[in-house]
């Protein structure tokens, strides 16, 4: 590299951080290096959203591009508790949206987030798809006003089939006795029983002939 390159690549340094981003933030104890590494981290994230959203990448390219990108925001969490320990602005009540906006959370799923192809991916559409709601519960007033003369069975004879049904099931039934006849039969079951116990073999037959020929049966 000439001079002047040199002098050309210094003059685009000043003013910037050229070491590298530490592992925990609680190393940095400068302001200004923790809100440029801050800056750098939502570059790194903006760009991994950006490819993201090509479904053509293929499963597995997604699912890493999108563990990356939850693994990008929890860094930068912890260095905007750091800058906020310096002394720094809480971005996280005011900072850009837009990164947090893309993603999505499954319910209980400790912050997880999914972005762009990531929530089409196999097993991951149906965490997002919201069951129906159950129909709701009518009410007593709703439930009355259906109820008319149908649900009573008022209206059974209108179509005429049921009243024919009727009357082949009333000639079937067979003639039942009245209750003075059941009576009547149940006397003369006991006066036969008496003439058995104290009257001869001649006398309960002249009775028997006798209940023959007035028309009564055994």
């Amino acid at each position: 590299m000439t001079k002047l390159a040199r002098f050309y690549q210094m003059k685009l340094n000043e003013g910037k951080i050229t070491e590298k981003r530490p592992y925990m933030a609680s190393e940095c104890d400068d302001l200004k290096k923790a809100e440029f590494w801050r800056r750098e981290l939502i570059g790194e994230i903006s760009k991994k959203i950006s490819q993201i959203q090509n479904p053509g990448l293929g499963e597995f390219r997604i699912r890493d591009l999108n563990d990356e990108i939850n693994k990008l925001l929890r860094i930068k969490y912890h260095w905007e508790n750091r800058i906020i320990e310096l002394g720094g602005p809480n971005y996280k009540r005011y900072g850009p949206r837009m990164i947090n906006a893309e993603g999505i959370t499954v319910p209980g799923g400790n912050g997880y987030k999914y972005f762009g192809a990531a929530k089409d991916l196999p097993g991951v559409r149906e965490l997002f798809e919201v069951e129906p709601p159950p129909p709701p519960r009518k009410t007593r007033a709703e439930l009355m006003k259906k109820v008319d003369a149908d649900y009573y069975g008022y209206r059974d004879d209108d179509d005429g089939v049921l009243m024919p049904l009727e009357k082949n099931f009333v000639s079937y039934v067979p003639d039942i006795p009245s209750q003075q006849e059941v009576e009547q039969k149940i006397l003369q079951a006991k006066k036969m029983e008496l003439l058995r116990q104290y009257a001869s073999d001649q006398m309960i037959q002249q009775a028997e002939e006798s209940r023959r020929i007035l028309g009564y049966s055994s």
